[in-house]
């Protein structure tokens, strides 16, 4: 017996330890129960780990089940490593969205730089060379002496990342918020493209076909970081470092390249990423997947630390991995491929008939584990919940009109989160790869299928404030808000990726808050057909029992068939109507207006009547697809006054906007947050208005475009340069502060 092995068999069992990996009483009694006898303390990392709520969902799985997740584009739904839709002409899009928020709390460059470089394996691995990235963040307030810590290390951390493989991150969101203090969010999103009929799935298959692990060699980094991501912090947290993952973008870049390299042989029968717990929940989920058994001898692992224990080599989470099936008698050809990239490659198993996880090491079992019960068997939970209160109804009465409405809309434009992110996605590329053709900025970002007239368009939208005062009615809102980003640059709304990250699942107003929003969410996706694919959920969200806002980030994606018929923001000449699509009454509950100007925080998010997005949404695509739109912009955070200040600063051209109509408040009208909105520039609005109107749509002349000022009312100026200095300096002097 090995001195390792003796070790481990030597550590004894106690409540302390099991608590210690994040198991309850309960959940140890069931383990007991699968096993017939007391685990090891690798088999006991092994449950720990494929239990925690980061691998199982067990705290969510009862809500997730209702979301809709089939549709006649959706070639595979959630439960791989990415949702995959057919964008037509024989070929796929797979894409997903996925949290790092611990690790990019504890370590914030590597945190998000290996957020990146995981996305990006779970596309690849299923044959998608990836597109595009994205990236939803959320920081704590600007005040709080981390917070540009933290913005600066996450953005260099996508970026790093991101850029040295060469995919471009095409855009984004990022708010801050003083409930993100002690927690921030790093949800990273990848597109790609693969064949329709070339899809990889995970399902292991053959018993005797070789295991066979690739890329980076296995260290100590990582190890229980599922089940950090899976408990909440305290004053404490950082010395979790050494559970925070490093990423080498370069080696990703030759670990993806090989793969696809080999995917294009019929060599393999499946293939997973070692993401959240390394081994332990790739060669789980194969066998799983695949009703087999997995041996594997655990000596044979690539490893760049010496006396490494079981326990260590199954729960490292070291990056730039991937476990792979191989028909028989490939392994030379594989190997090839994979020394040629200089990478390593090492049969390290068999697939067996058992239906058993089987670990080896110095010639002696040092884990068994029936794989059925171990997946089967983990904790679902549907835990208690408490709705969330109604807040009230706030009137426009009620909120005071500013004194000077240009005044109020520049320190909007202004405030840290509705202020340019260039000096963020500046230090992105969002150009390599040259089939960027919406640069970040707009509503979505629009990436060309290399080689065709035809694109795909991509967007994260989440506004959590109005998650906090309504869940169930900011859940459909970030779904709305994500299908509305898509309409209005010309694109056919597919499928959406979600990361729910929230708080603790284990409190009742919590749960409320999660119930809540995947409900609105599901009644959102289901009004238009616009149905999940994949995600992540992100639970225990909290410092020192301080949660986060419910923030239920949508990742949608749209198809545009000919990149001649789309639009941007941009105001592109003077003389254009300005037009705008649905209702305003000036919703200002839970708006930027109320927060900024009237310094209040209370009230109702507007509601969205989902009758109204499909209709609205659905003549303005039309519009836009016929060539009848020079410019669009979704309406949101900040109301019209935003949307045309934002397409105003786009080009510089300026616009001159009516008043008010009869009944409603200067400030509501400019700043109310009503949904299902849209404002666009055309060339002939009256007949635009006449086809809207006979289409049942709500539609009226605002304004026109031109000058250098946007004029409201014709009282109210502001030239747009003022504006836009006051938009595009608030980050950069925030980051240059000594």
């Amino acid at each position: 017996m090995s001195a390792a092995t003796a070790a481990s068999k030597a550590i004894e069992i106690t409540p302390e330890l099991v608590a210690e990996h994040g198991l309850s009483t309960d959940e140890y009694a069931l383990i007991l129960k699968i096993m017939g006898r007391e685990p090891n303390i690798t088999e006991l990392g092994v449950f720990s780990a494929m239990w925690s709520e980061h691998c199982s969902y067990k705290s969510s799985k009862v809500w997730l089940k209702t979301l809709p997740t089939e549709g006649p584009q959706v070639i595979c739904g959630p439960g791989e490593n990415a949702g995959v839709v057919d964008i037509g002409e024989g070929l796929a899009a797979i894409f997903k969205i996925e949290s790092h928020n611990h690790p990019s709390f504890i370590e914030p460059y590597q945190g998000a730089a290996t957020g990146v470089g995981g996305i990006l394996r779970d596309v690849f691995t299923m044959g998608a060379r990836p597109v595009a990235n994205m990236n939803a963040l959320r920081f704590g307030s600007p005040d709080h002496p981390k917070t540009r810590h933290l913005v600066s290390g996450v953005v260099a951390g996508i970026g790093g990342y991101g850029n040295c493989i060469g995919v471009p991150t095409v855009g984004g969101e990022t708010e801050f918020d003083p409930a993100y203090n002690g927690n921030i969010l790093v949800n990273a999103m990848t597109v790609g493209i693969a064949d329709a009929d070339r899809i990889f799935y995970s399902a292991a298959g053959g018993p005797g076909n070789p295991v066979v692990y690739v890329g980076s060699k296995t260290g100590r980094d990582g190890i229980h970081g599922a089940t950090m991501a899976s408990a909440e912090f305290d004053q404490d947290s950082e010395e979790k470092r050494p559970t925070v993952q490093v990423g080498d973008p370069f080696t990703e870049k030759l670990v993806m390249e090989a793969c696809l390299e080999l995917m294009a042989t019929d060599a393999i029968v499946a293939i997973q990423d070692m993401g959240a717990a390394g081994l332990t929940s790739s060669g789980v989920e194969m066998a799983s997947k695949g009703s087999v058994g997995v041996e594997l001898d655990l000596d044979l692992v690539p490893m760049r630390e010496e006396g490494m224990t079981p326990y260590e080599l199954m729960l490292s989470e070291s990056q730039e991995r991937m476990l792979i099936v191989l028909k028989p008698g490939r392994e030379a050809e594989a190997r090839a491929i994979f020394e040629k990239w200089e990478l390593d490659f090492a049969v390290i198993g068999r697939v067996t008939d058992t239906g058993r996880l089987v670990l080896k090491f110095h010639g002696e079992t040092v884990g068994d584990i029936e794989v059925a019960p171990l997946v089967d068997n983990a904790p679902e939970y549907d835990r208690p919940w408490e709705p969330t209160p109604k807040s009230p109804i706030i009137h426009i009465d009620d909120v005071a009109a500013p004194n000077d409405p240009m005044e109020a809309l520049k320190q909007i434009v202004g405030c840290p989160n509705m202020a340019s992110r260039r000096w963020i996605w500046e230090q992105y590329d969002h150009m390599v790869m040259a089939d960027t053709n919406q640069r970040p900025g707009g509503d979505s970002a629009v990436v060309r299928i290399h080689g065709t007239d035809r694109a795909l368009a991509i967007t994260t939208d989440s506004t959590p404030r109005y998650c906090l005062a309504d869940p169930e009615e900011g859940g459909k809102q970030a779904v709305a808000e994500a299908w509305r980003n898509l309409t209005a640059v010309g694109a056919t709304p597919l499928a959406v990726t979600n990361n729910l990250n929230f708080g603790n699942p284990q409190k009742p107003r919590i749960m409320g808050q999660i119930a809540g929003a995947v409900s609105g969410m599901g009644t959102a996706c289901r009004a238009l057909n616009f149905p999940v694919v994949s995600g992540n959920v992100s639970l225990y969200n909290e410092t020192s029992g301080e949660a986060i806002l419910p923030t239920p980030v949508i990742g949608g994606l749209g198809l545009i068939e000919d990149l001649d018929r789309t639009v941007t923001v941009a105001i592109p000449r003077e003389g254009l109507d300005l037009v705008l699509i649905g209702d305003t009454k000036g919703w200002l509950g839970a708006s930027l207006y109320l927060r900024e100007i009237a310094g209040r925080a209370e009230g109702a998010p507007p509601p969205v009547d989902l009758t109204a997005e499909k209709r609205n949404g659905d003549f303005v695509r039309g519009l836009i697809q016929a060539g009848r739109v020079a410019a669009c912009h979704d309406l949101s955070d900040g109301g019209l006054g935003a949307a045309v200040a934002e397409m105003a600063m786009a080009s510089g051209i300026g616009a001159t906007l009516t008043d008010a109509p009869a009944g409603l408040a200067l400030h509501g009208w400019l700043f109310g947050e009503d949904q299902a909105r849209y404002l666009m520039a055309v060339e002939n609005g009256a007949d635009i208005i006449a086809e809207a109107t006979a289409a049942g749509v709500p539609a009226m002349s605002v304004g026109q475009t031109g000058g250098d000022a946007l004029t409201v009312a014709g009282t109210h100026t502001i030239s747009i340069q003022e504006l836009r200095r006051s938009h595009e300096e608030w980050l950069p002097a925030f980051m240059a502060r000594p």
